[in-house]
């Protein structure tokens, strides 16, 4: 990672990354942020509200355009006929690495059992990558891989169902407000969305250490499932969390410990971001290889924040600091004598 003059740059492996930096192009004159990422050769931006509580900076996602509320209906509620759907998986790397781990439902009985196997896959894609660049030696795929249960797993279908409504609900309040959007809680009361009464289930977005109560640590990868399990800050930003699945990592399932209410924020607004992208897959292919058709897939504008545009230089500055890294790698690895030093 680099900070430079406000400007954040994060290299996540060869395979992509971000450039961070204010936005000024909300309502209300609110501080926002934009993430220009490059991830698989593709550049995109997502925008997040700046809000601080407790005296700590924290991010939340702002779409930048809901879907009509017909569409979230059609998402939200069972469909007329369970769905049979390839995803076409079977020659990726990283579905037969982490075979031993997840296996996506058979059936499609409604949207969030589809989001669900979606969002859970884009997280084991970056793990793969992460453990790839790490050129980490986790044995054969199978070896040590713990199923992901079906309980965890019907915990983040819940999830999913629960953000669709929340979705719907704020996709028809932008109709009934003026531009500009409702006014949004400053820094003084209300908690980061990660610490929401109904907010529980997190998938782990990266590679994070668990504080556990014997003051260790353990260590959780992308597709782990956390559950936050304390409302009470500890150390005045941690909270607790109890490791609901983990795939093959130091942290069993049912080890309790705590993490940080930033990178569980994080988590949160990953997640929102990975079931964006997934309803934008179910808009485009309704009526398409199984999925049925759906009654509206119009979108409404975001009164919150204009859509944010991807930064035309986060390739190079991505690959740049990757380039740096590596450099920096290979001189601390190069023998004294090839540096100048005596043979």
């Amino acid at each position: 990672m680099r900070e430079h003059g406000g400007v954040r740059t994060v290299s996540m492996g060869r395979h992509g990354g971000y450039v961070e930096h204010a936005y000024r192009g909300g309502w209300h004159g609110h501080e926002y942020r934009v993430r220009s990422y490059w991830v698989g050769g593709h550049r995109y931006a997502v925008a997040y509200r700046a809000y601080y509580w407790g005296g700590r900076p924290y991010y939340w996602y702002a779409p930048g355009f809901y879907y009509r509320p017909g569409f979230y209906g059609w998402a939200y509620n069972p469909w007329a006929v369970p769905v049979v759907y390839a995803w076409g998986w079977g020659g990726a790397p990283w579905f037969g690495f982490y075979g031993g781990y997840f296996t996506p439902y058979p059936v499609y009985a409604s949207a969030n059992l589809w989001l669900t196997d979606y969002i859970l896959a884009e997280n084991l894609r970056l793990a793969y990558e992460a453990q790839q660049d790490a050129a980490a030696a986790a044995g054969p795929p199978d070896a040590q891989q713990r199923p992901l249960s079906p309980e965890a797993k019907a915990l983040i279908a819940q999830e999913v169902r629960e953000q669709l409504a929340a979705e719907r609900q704020a996709a028809a309040g932008q109709a009934n407000q003026p531009a500009g959007g409702a006014p949004v809680p400053e820094s003084t009361n209300q908690a980061p969305p990660a610490l929401d009464p109904t907010q529980r289930v997190f998938i782990v977005d990266s590679n994070l250490d668990i504080t556990t109560a014997d003051g260790g640590e353990c260590g959780v990868t992308p597709g782990d499932i956390l559950l936050r399990t304390g409302d009470t800050l500890v150390d005045g930003a941690k909270v607790g969390v109890s490791v609901q699945s983990s795939k093959n990592g130091d942290c069993d399932p049912g080890s309790n410990g705590n993490v940080e209410v930033a990178d569980l924020q994080e988590m949160h607004n990953h997640f929102r971001e990975q079931m964006d992208a997934g309803l934008k897959q179910l808009a485009d292919n309704q009526g398409k290889n199984g999925l049925p058709a759906a009654p509206d897939t119009g979108t409404v504008a975001s009164n919150d924040v204009p859509p944010a545009e991807p930064d035309s230089d986060v390739q190079a500055q991505v690959q740049g600091l990757q380039s740096e890294a590596d450099q920096a790698e290979k001189d601390v690895n190069q023998p004294a004598s090839g540096r100048g030093g005596t043979k």
